[in-house]
């Protein structure tokens, strides 16, 4: 079955190994093209990059924020009732499925061209990737610390404090950096309508053929996304 999915995928995109035989005319075009590399825009780009990152960071923060208690009513074993727990599940499902680059697109004309735009729909994905991602932590935590909670008699809300967040904090930290990384990659595609960053700049000097400053922006891109990417894994392996 596998097989013929892939052997149908390949047929309708029209996958063909005979075109690998082309690459050298891309090896071609960045050489001729994308060298020397133009370093004096460099400063400048590095600017861009830490907007970039801002916007990633604040999105994401926004996203968790609205995510977690919104995660505690889609879960089943904590939400208040049945019709509220379908409720939460199906706006977090919506949001998760709308792609940040359809929500920088409308929410640009309300909010202007900029980095707050991109930020908006970072943090309104994330809400949908997040919430969805903690209620399945919260689903899967031991009843045991739960018990031992309620058996002094404590509330719903006590329950919550200190029989399920306890155990799920480390994983939420390390979902929120992965969304982090997620999110830098999210905010370079909103910058090419107009979302600010780096991702602004490289669209602008693709559109008028000023390649060098292009290869100067990818590499800026590399940095940023391996620092980012080192940085989480450092986080993740120590919280979890």
């Amino acid at each position: 079955m596998s097989a013929i999915l892939i052997i149908w995928s390949g047929y309708s995109t029209e996958f063909d190994f005979s075109k690998f035989l082309r690459l050298g005319k891309s090896v071609e075009f960045v050489w001729n093209k994308w060298l020397p590399i133009d370093w004096s825009i460099f400063p400048v780009a590095l600017k861009s990059a830490i907007i970039t990152l801002q916007i990633a960071i604040l999105g994401t923060f926004i996203g968790m924020l609205i995510a977690l208690p919104l995660s505690f009513l889609a879960a089943f074993n904590t939400a208040p009732s049945a019709y509220l727990y379908h409720l939460t599940r199906s706006i977090l499902n919506f949001l998760r499925s709308v792609p940040e680059i359809v929500l920088g697109l409308i929410l640009v004309p309300s909010l202007s061209l900029g980095p707050f735009p991109a930020v908006m729909a970072i943090a309104i994905h994330n809400i949908g990737v997040l919430g969805k991602l903690i209620s399945e932590l919260i689903e899967a935590a031991d009843t045991g610390q739960q018990e031992a909670v309620t058996s002094v008699g404590a509330s719903k809300l006590f329950v919550i404090l200190y029989g399920i967040l306890p155990q799920i904090i480390p994983n939420i930290l390390s979902q929120y950096f992965y969304r982090l990384e997620v999110g830098v990659r999210a905010s370079l595609i909103l910058g090419f309508i107009g979302g600010g960053g780096i991702g602004n700049m490289l669209f602008i000097d693709f559109k008028v053929f000023n390649y060098q400053a292009v290869a100067c922006e990818v590499l800026v891109i590399m940095l940023l996304v391996l620092i980012v990417d080192y940085v989480g894994t450092l986080v993740r392996k120590k919280v979890i």
